[in-house]
């Protein structure tokens, strides 16, 4: 999937509950492409670490040194990311279901990553199986994304707008200002 559309499910799927939640949300979702794309793409520019060239369109990623494409192997693996949800959690000691918008990743770039581009391999280390997806290029698969999302966002932000319009509410939070001036 795009950067884009990565952030924005991470921020509905994971941050709906205040700002700060769903700017968290929306870079962990980025988490797995910023930290092996953008890590690319800083070690080519730099011409560091035996980095291929881009030519026309999107490098293979056999093309890679072993090293970068073991680390995205590493960020999107599922094996990887349940280990890493429940050592949080343990370390936490509480759920900590932010972090879940890094695996949402990972399940929206199976179906649509092809074997050509960046193939997602979900089940690192334990298999090198991947899905020969539908590429996020593809018009269809864009197209309805794109309305997914904004479905979504509008479903979101109108029942947001109506909660905080709502008679109820209104009185909840007249007895709470109440409650806090006594």
């Amino acid at each position: 999937m795009d950067f884009v559309s990565h952030a924005l499910w991470g921020g509905i799927a994971f941050g709906r509950r205040t700002r700060k939640i769903f700017i968290t949300a929306t870079g962990i979702s980025l988490l797995p492409d910023v930290l092996t794309e953008g890590l690319f793409a800083v070690l080519l520019v730099l011409n560091i670490g035996g980095m291929p060239g881009w030519g026309e369109g999107h490098p293979d990623i056999t093309a890679y040194p072993l090293w970068a494409q073991n680390f995205y192997n590493f960020t999107h693996s599922l094996v990887v990311f349940t280990l890493a949800f429940f050592l949080i959690w343990v370390f936490v000691r509480k759920s900590v279901w932010v972090v879940g918008a890094w695996g949402l990743h990972i399940l929206i770039d199976i179906p649509t990553h092809s074997i050509e581009l960046f193939p997602t391999p979900f089940l690192w280390p334990l298999s090198d199986f991947k899905i020969d997806g539908v590429g996020w290029h593809n018009p269809i698969v864009f197209a309805a994304n794109a309305l997914l999302l904004l479905g979504a966002y509008s479903f979101w932000l109108g029942r947001k707008n109506r909660n905080k319009d709502s008679p109820r509410r209104k009185k909840s939070v007249k007895s709470e200002s109440a409650e806090d001036a006594r």
